[in-house]
């Protein structure tokens, strides 16, 4: 059975490709035979840095994965900014962005979809990343940072996702101050949470 799983996070710069890293490397671990896709990448020079390295992270857990730099990351733009912004008016079509993903299963059973920015990030005027992870009706995995302020960026996005009822995990990137996070941040969570969990 074909698995999708789609990480997004609170913002950008949270930890999306770190966690893509991970996940892919535990589910190959598992057996699965793992693929990657990200359909929007900005802030892109010559080559999409961030798919080009889960590209070749994929393909040496998985030697069957065939496809290129442009199959992983279909649209790559210049500007670093949301890909509404970054596109300057090229049309983003959600409908290639999904016949991508499934040309990219037919060489993986478990593919890792990674998000650009965060949940409310537009792709279009009227369309934002939330609504793309719908289309894929899949487990999602919602990285969060652990600097202060984060408890707020954390609520709201969960409340997002359970608003648009999508089934979700969420893991705490220890990596923003993480002198301050036990002191700060971890108190309310212990209180307010059953499970916590780090990638």
């Amino acid at each position: 059975m074909k698995q999708i799983y789609f990480i997004t996070a609170t913002n950008t710069s949270v930890g999306k490709t770190k966690a893509s890293e991970i996940f892919l490397k535990k589910f190959s671990k598992d057996g699965k035979k793992v693929g990657y896709f990200k359909p929007i990448e900005t802030g892109v020079e010559d080559i999409p840095l961030d798919g080009r390295a889960m590209l070749n992270l994929t393909k040496k857990l998985n030697p069957n994965f065939k496809a290129t730099i442009d199959d992983v990351v279909p649209y790559q733009f210049k500007l670093p900014a949301s890909p509404y912004v970054a596109s300057k008016g090229t049309n983003i079509d959600i409908n290639l962005i999904k016949e991508k993903a499934n040309y990219l299963l037919q060489f993986c059973d478990t593919l890792i979809i990674e998000g650009a920015g965060g949940l409310m990030v537009p792709i279009t005027k009227d369309y934002f990343m939330i609504d793309l992870i719908k289309e894929f009706n899949c487990q999602t995995i919602l990285i969060v940072p652990s600097n202060l302020g984060s408890i707020n960026d954390t609520l709201l996005s969960q409340l997002a996702l359970k608003n648009n009822n999508i089934k979700f995990e969420w893991y705490i990137n220890l990596f923003k101050d993480k002198e301050n996070f036990e002191e700060v941040t971890l108190p309310f969570y212990k209180e307010y949470f059953d499970n916590i969990s780090f990638i």
